[in-house]
């Protein structure tokens, strides 16, 4: 999904503008600018500092404007900076794609560009689904390009007043304080001039009734405004209005000693966008958003193809182009890829099968023995009278699964709950669990996240111990019950240390670790690192160590840690160092990949000298891993790209040494390849060898019988972190670190 972006003339000329006396306010200054458009001529490019013209000036200019709040006169000069090489227009080839987006109807909400022209309407569930698309430019290998994809934002067609009314039919008592909880802090789409606006309060004292000054000091009615400006009459003049605070770039331009008031917005013409959590966990209406959002390869690849002819064919936009010489391509980027070959997957007993063109032994796993089973003797469910039924069907299905994966798991013993609050779940498991006791199994009747945390909470810090929560419905289903089941007993298996299948993997002595860091919900500014690293020479066993970061502290700190924890367990379970360690980070920005090259990679290696008396120099390797990336790739066929399709030229940076890898097969919609950016390499490797491995780790996650989009030890690093983070918020107890008690 990349175009092609050419510059037809030597360069752009880019201009410092110098204004005396000197103009704060950023927006004053580009009105006195455009102002001089006889001199400079109508194509220009101006962000309150530096102006980029196509065409040169003759000689120094100087202009003269005059500042409208006190009539004193203004000097402009323009002093010729360089000519900009068409590489490095980057910011200005954005600035113009905005304004083609504009030329073509769309407008912008959020960071995106939308068709309120193409709105597909869902009236039953009152939403409507606007489609637009993400761009942006950069140079890349193989020159200047735009990075397009198509992109859907779901709106509702209940407006604000119309939400209200149904609270103040309802929650007569409380409805001011449970409008506020619904609208504070959620983002409106005004329709008449389709901008958006975040609620940040509601001021219950002001209709549409209030009066307000414009700007040349007329006093009129909101009703008035709105009947004047966009010919709209407000039908209920009794409706309190919703405030919005204004952004810190309105702030920023406003005039000297002026301040910037809150927006006021009339709930009646302010459409409430996004889902509410009732809809999100509604399957009917989700899929029926699908329908809508989720494009297959063919569909996608016509969307974009569209809006290459659009902008080429509608004369505002071509023209925005032609003015500065650009030229867009009229069709997709095309480039060849490679394919990664197919893996073998290895259990037991020298059992092995083939992972297939679609990366998928989901069949062979629960018909092979698992490569380390851990047998069961002495375990524990928990649940409640109602669902004792489910709990006895679960434990027989539960022996009888792990007897074909090599598992032996004698009868558990049955706990019958009184009821099913928190205190009796925590209660019975501290009186019942005792030091031969294995695994602790709780069967919840519905799901409950404050409960669900206890649980996590008593199991991982205050009496460590594995264990599994399973929710009724789930297992209440006869003809679900073997499926389900030979999932949580491969899950159970993997928390009580075993390992499941295996790869050939060809380096020997190597430590692959995966680094992920999660935001507490509760704490803003705290965050959680969770770090994974493999401790033998299969990269079947894994170390997981996990450290909570305070406000200001640096993350690398806790990379240290336990990089450094890693190290010393891997030289206790091998009796030696690895010879080479590759570090998968995830969770990093493009933003921020110099920091982590300059001054994380630099702190990983001091690691090494606290084990400098036993010559610990292994070579290292740190590669970022990117998800959130609109990079796609198309394959010429109908379908998605098959998982192993690796593109490393071309559409990669210039000053990296990057890669993309498509690691998953997807059945419905378009595939998302990971981009990775190996951001210090001392592996001595060839890049071929690095791509292979971070392929290879696609396919070691236990919780999923196939390939997942980032290496194994990531997506354990984000388990860990996502679980301390949400659920435990302490540190789990050091004696669960070689296990994958987090699953």
């Amino acid at each position: 999904n990349y175009i092609a972006l050419r510059c037809k003339t030597d360069g752009i000329y880019q201009y410092y503008v110098s204004f005396e006396p000197i103009v704060d306010c950023s927006s004053m200054r580009s009105k006195m600018v455009h102002q001089h458009k006889q001199v400079l001529g109508d194509t220009l490019a101006f962000d309150g500092m530096t102006l980029y013209l196509p065409k040169r000036l003759e000689k120094e200019v100087l202009l003269e404007s005059m500042r409208h709040t006190d009539g004193v006169p203004i000097i402009i000069s323009f002093k010729l900076v360089k000519i900009v090489e068409p590489y490095e227009c980057i910011h200005l080839y954005n600035i113009i794609f905005k304004k083609i987006m504009r030329a073509l109807n769309m407008c912008v909400i959020g960071r995106n560009y939308y068709m309120p022209s193409g709105a597909q309407k869902i009236p039953k569930e009152k939403l409507e689904v606007w489609p637009g698309y993400v761009t942006s430019c950069a140079e890349y290998q193989g020159g200047v390009m735009l990075l397009a994809d198509v992109s859907h934002r779901v709106l509702r067609t209940q407006t604000a007043y119309e939400l209200m009314e149904e609270i103040m039919c309802s929650h007569q008592q409380t409805c001011q304080d449970d409008i506020s909880k619904l609208l504070v802090g959620n983002v409106v789409l005004t329709r008449y001039n389709n901008k958006c606006y975040r609620v940040d309060d509601i001021n219950w004292n002001k209709t549409p009734r209030s009066t307000f000054s414009l700007y040349n000091g007329e006093t009129l009615t909101f009703a008035e405004y709105y009947k004047r400006m966009y010919d709209i009459t407000i039908q209920c003049m009794d409706q309190p209005l919703l405030l919005s605070a204004p952004k810190k770039k309105q702030i920023k331009q406003a005039e000297p000693g002026k301040d910037v008031e809150y927006i006021c917005l009339v709930p009646e013409l302010s459409y409430i966008t996004g889902l509410t959590d009732t809809m999100r966990a509604d399957n009917r209406v989700m899929r029926e958003l699908a329908s809508h959002t989720r494009l297959n390869p063919t569909q996608r690849r016509d969307a974009l193809r569209t809006y290459c002819t659009r902008v080429n064919e509608v004369p505002e936009a071509r023209r925005e182009l032609e003015r500065w010489g650009f030229e867009l391509d009229r069709d997709l980027m095309q480039l060849e890829g490679r394919l990664l070959p197919i893996e073998t997957i290895r259990f037991r007993g020298n059992a092995s099968v083939s992972a297939g063109p679609e990366a998928d032994w989901s069949r062979a796993v629960t018909k092979n023995e698992t490569i380390v089973p851990v047998d069961l003797n002495d375990w524990l469910i928990f649940a409640t009278k109602r669902d004792m039924r489910c709990a006895e069907a679960f434990m027989s299905m539960y022996r009888q699964c792990s007897r074909d994966m090599g598992i032996r798991v004698r009868e558990g013993q049955l706990v019958e709950l009184p009821n099913d609050r928190t205190e009796s779940y925590m209660r019975e498991i501290r009186k019942n669990v005792n030091q031969r006791t294995q695994l602790v199994v709780t069967i919840f009747p519905f799901q409950r996240e404050d409960r669900y945390s206890a649980i996590k909470q008593l199991c991982c810090h205050d009496m460590p111990i594995p264990s599994q929560v399973i929710n009724s419905r789930t297992i209440s289903d006869d003809r679900k019950l073997r499926s389900v089941t030979q999932k949580i007993a491969l899950q159970i298996n993997c928390k009580l240390g075993g390992e499941l299948w295996a790869l050939n993997i060809p380096a020997k002595n190597l430590m692959v670790c995966g680094v992920d860091v999660t935001h507490d919900p509760a704490h803003h500014k705290s965050s959680v690192v969770g770090f994974v690293s493999n401790i033998n020479q299969t990269c079947t066993r894994w170390y997981s160590k996990v450290r909570m970061q305070q406000p200001g502290e640096e993350i690398v700190n806790g990379l240290k840690i336990c990089f450094t924890d890693a190290l010393r367990k891997y030289y206790e379970v091998n009796h030696e160092f690895p010879s080479r360690v590759v570090i998968y980070r995830d969770g990093v920005g493009d933003g921020q990949l110099s920091v982590v090259r300059d001054y994380e990679v630099k702190q990983l290696i001091e690691c090494f000298d606290s084990f400098k008396d036993l010559a610990c120099k292994p070579k290292l390797g740190v590669i970022v891993v990117q998800k959130r990336i609109n990079t796609r790739l198309l394959s010429l066929e109908p379908d998605n790209p098959r998982p192993g399709t690796v593109v490393d030229h071309t559409v990669t940076r210039n000053n990296w040494y990057d890669f993309f890898v498509v690691s998953q097969h997807i059945r419905q919609g378009t595939v998302s390849p990971t981009h990775y950016v190996v951001v210090y390499d001392g592996l001595d490797w060839k890049p071929d060898i690095v791509q292979a491995l971070t392929y290879k780790m696609t396919h070691l996650y236990y919780n999923w019988p196939g390939t997942v989009r980032v290496p194994a030890p990531c997506q354990y690093a984000h388990k860990l972190a996502f679980l301390i983070g949400q659920n435990v918020r302490k540190m789990p107890d050091e004696r669960l670190n070689d296990r994958l008690y987090y699953l």
